[in-house]
């Protein structure tokens, strides 16, 4: 809830924001399915291997999320497609969510999706702040059955069921949305830089 007065935003109280998302996404927390540590780069040099390879075998990446999450998806599936040059698409239109929404629940309004769209092969990543999104651990359900490889980007709790349902389950340990969001932004951003041969950048 806004609060009832406006106060001022110090340099200081920016330098300390950015700071403290600097070290969130510096400290992502990587686990595979049965909740095993991995390593952070070595995740997402996979992750990108993985897209690569998918697309070669005529495959697809399909993002899936709701809310700024589902802005996530769309914005990262445009990038994938345009700029990294790969198969990518995101379960987002509006009058697809309402049909499925009215008809089925908005609990399926991915896994149906998944279940008419996905093939064996493709990869799924499923992109949830809370990580209890019901709709979402739905369609890692329905992706997994259709033969899909999935990751996850997910926040808040330790403890949210979707870091179990991933090949790789990126966790940003943040109770805030726009930390969570940034971060998964970031993270998903990052691999496709580095999918498309740009070096990290100096100082």
């Amino acid at each position: 809830m806004a609060p009832d007065t406006i106060t001022t935003i110090g340099k200081e109280d920016l330098r300390k924001y950015f700071v403290a998302l600097s070290d969130l996404l510096c400290h992502v927390e990587v686990t595979g399915k049965s909740g095993e540590p991995a390593d952070y780069a070595g995740a997402a040099t996979d992750l990108m291997a993985a897209a690569r390879r998918v697309h070669a075998a005529g495959n697809k990446l399909i993002f899936v999320g709701n809310g700024g999450s589902a802005a996530i998806a769309s914005h990262m599936a445009t990038d994938y497609s345009k700029n990294g040059d790969v198969r990518a698409m995101a379960l987002n239109d509006a009058s697809m969510l309402t049909c499925l929404g009215n008809d089925l629940g908005y609990d399926r309004v991915f896994a149906k999706q998944i279940e008419l769209h996905a093939r064996a092969g493709d990869l799924v990543i499923a992109i949830s702040s809370s990580g209890r999104s019901a709709n979402i651990l739905n369609a890692v359900d329905a992706a997994t059955a259709a033969g899909c490889t999935v990751a996850t980007l997910s926040g808040f709790t330790p403890d949210n069921p979707l870091r179990r349902k991933g090949q790789w389950n990126f966790y940003v340990a943040s109770d805030r949305y726009g930390f969570v969001e940034i971060g998964h932004l970031t993270i998903r951003h990052a691999v496709l830089d580095f999918l498309c041969g740009l070096p990290a950048p100096g100082r």
